[in-house]
């Protein structure tokens, strides 16, 4: 079974968040120009239905799809019921921007990741934060319940599959579980294989962690981003992701994608496939065949890689797992006629037989 474009549907501007909705053939996506869209994918029309001042870097769906949540560069969460299109609340929460947004599998708890890349050292080592790196809130009250301090900056973060536990990991490469309910650490660890330091231009460190996902079993943790580079600004580390079950003494690495299997470019986001058995990567490809790929849960390797030429940011499977949906962005290009190009992307893959493909007519709303 091979997975194929089912349709492409362009957005004004470049898409940051994506999320499913329960109960719903609809689809949430947060954008570039701070604005967060309903979008219905069988007629590629969309409401919105907020805008933050600044990116809109993530949105959810909790309270078993009655309501979303946004987050964005401003430091904002905002709530938006679903029933009436409106945003019913905005809470400043972040001195700087909120990173990663994600909500608890019981649609009951929201978690967003903060911190800012400052000296902290003639090393350059990042500074200690100013604020808590992490904050959760309750998605009913909108009071916030748990927050948690990370090295900054902490650039994503997942709950287990029983919303009991919360996972974040930052540029140096440290990965922090806590226990929700006791409200302690549970383990963190430090893996150096997404972190760079510019030999190169730039003497700075650059990359880290930019997904985590926990498996949906919720013994082991994905993470994802790029291997080290010599220069920080060529963008060409190493695709890379690694699997490490931490719920032992020690955290430990129980797989890692083979090095024949990926290409270079950074990897953004990671999604498992409702069966457990597959789980996608995706992000940008600086050089190889691929910018997405779905991955053999038990063994590791590469079942299928695909080239759509679009910077990938976000990625969803549909509840019942026959879609795969994923969100970015192409090249901007120049104005025409005083008009800038649609170049968000809200892309839809479905699994068909090997032996068929999909028209190129139906499969695209314009690319």
């Amino acid at each position: 079974m091979k997975w194929e474009l089912e349709k492409e549907i362009k957005l004004p501007t470049a898409a940051l968040g994506l999320s499913t909705l329960p109960h719903s053939e609809s689809l949430l996506v947060s954008c570039f120009d701070g604005s967060i869209l309903r979008v219905d994918p069988r007629e590629s029309t969309w409401e919105t239905l907020g805008h933050h001042q600044s990116y809109a870097s993530g949105v959810v769906s909790v309270l078993d799809g009655s309501m979303a949540v946004s987050a964005g560069y401003d430091g904002v969460l905002q709530w938006h019921h679903l029933g009436s299109g409106k945003t019913v609340a905005v809470e400043k929460i972040h001195d700087f921007w909120s990173w990663q947004l994600k909500a608890s599998p019981n649609g009951r708890l929201v978690a967003s990741v903060t911190g800012q890349y400052l000296c902290g050292g003639e090393r350059y080592e990042p500074a200690q934060e100013k604020e808590p790196s992490i904050k959760v809130f309750d998605a009913q009250t909108r009071s916030m319940v748990a927050q948690f301090s990370h090295l900054p900056p902490v650039l994503s973060v997942a709950f287990s599959p029983d919303s009991r536990f919360l996972a974040a990991a930052n540029m140096m490469g440290d990965v922090r579980v806590w226990d929700l309910k006791e409200q302690r650490l549970e383990c963190s660890w430090n893996t150096p294989d997404f972190t760079s330091w510019g030999i190169i231009k730039s003497h700075h460190y650059i990359g880290g962690i930019f997904d985590v996902c926990f498996s949906p079993g919720g013994e082991h943790l994905l993470v994802c981003g790029m291997g080290p580079m010599r220069d920080p600004m060529a963008g060409n580390g190493k695709q890379t992701w690694q699997r490490f079950d931490w719920r032992g003494e020690t955290p430990e690495k129980v797989g890692e994608i083979k090095d024949g299997d990926r290409g270079r470019g950074l990897m953004e986001t990671l999604s498992w496939h409702p069966d457990g058995k597959v789980f996608a990567m995706a992000g940008r490809m600086a050089q190889g065949s691929w910018n997405v790929a779905l991955f053999d849960a038990q063994e590791g390797s590469l079942i299928q890689g695909m080239d759509n030429k679009t910077r990938i940011t976000r990625s969803a499977f549909s509840p019942e797992g026959t879609q795969l949906f994923l969100t970015g962005s192409k090249s901007q290009g120049e104005p025409k006629e005083g008009k800038w190009s649609e170049f968000g992307r809200l892309m839809i893959y479905q699994p068909v037989p090997s032996d068929e493909k999909t028209p190129p007519s139906e499969a695209s709303e314009g690319s």
